[in-house]
């Protein structure tokens, strides 16, 4: 890592990834408000509900007409009005979006844990091609949302974890998800110009991630052009998709705490 200026800001704005509840930041944002900042987490649009009342309306036709390109200029806002610029934290397509609103320079710094990679940002993975099909929704109808079945939580989310535990995380965290979102990653709603100055990022993997694969997030990181801009990496191992509720989750907030005070 290279030494960076220390960030003042205390306000810390998490951004959800596809197919979960905004509970998934629970102990998250318990580490960090212990620690002096002051954490704020939204959920998307047609999402304000308990995650059983999600998967209650699948097929819900609202959360299955949001945009990548919406919803980005839907938390730009909110970001907006904030007392002062945040620390961006985003988890999958949450990651993502902490990419494309560095890049409307509406925050003091970022972390984008396990991002779905921009557009034209590509790593060859079988897992990877076995994950996203479902989610893309192909050959179903794009007015309905998409409920990952507990067979494939298992394998695109929760691999490597017991079976009771994947079960159990199952019911408290997956939702229903709009197939347009997985698909606008593929379009200019998910283009990053690399080039461009921006405040500090740092970008993490996990080695047995089968929907965002190391490799992937590695070649995203590796995009980044600009020499005056701190861009870090940080592959961890043992990690899967759900790194957010992993038994492991405490020592990867550890290190970005580390990161975002060196």
């Amino acid at each position: 890592m290279r030494r960076m200026k220390s960030i003042q800001s205390k306000t810390i704005f998490f951004i959800t990834g596809a197919f979960v509840g905004h509970n998934c930041w629970e102990q998250w944002i318990e580490y960090f408000e212990m620690r002096g900042y002051t954490c704020i987490v939204r959920p998307w649009p047609y999402k304000d509900a308990a995650v059983a009342t999600l998967k209650d309306r699948h097929p819900d036709k609202k959360v299955a007409s949001i945009r990548l390109g919406e919803l980005t200029d839907y938390f730009a806002g909110l970001v907006s009005d904030l007392p002062e610029k945040p620390i961006l934290i985003g988890h999958s397509i949450g990651g993502l979006m902490v990419q494309l609103l560095l890049q409307r320079d509406l925050a003091v710094a970022g972390v984008a844990i396990h991002p779905v990679a921009p557009k034209g940002v590509i790593a060859f993975s079988w897992s990877m091609l076995r994950s996203v099909w479902g989610p893309l929704g192909f050959f179903t109808p794009l007015e309905d949302t998409y409920m990952m079945p507990l067979k494939s939580w298992r394998y695109i989310f929760t691999n490597g974890m017991s079976g009771s535990d994947q079960a159990a995380t199952y019911d408290k965290y997956a939702i229903p998800e709009s197939k347009y979102v997985s698909r606008d990653g593929l379009t200019d709603a998910a283009k990053i110009d690399f080039s461009r100055p921006h405040v500090p990022l740092l970008i993490t993997s996990g080695n047995i991630d089968h929907i965002v694969p190391a490799a992937l997030n590695f070649a995203n990181y590796k995009k980044y052009k600009n020499a005056g801009s701190i861009t870090d990496y940080k592959e961890f191992k043992g990690r899967n998709h759900f790194v957010l509720g992993q038994q492991t989750w405490k020592a990867d907030a550890d290190y970005i705490l580390e990161w975002l005070q060196n």
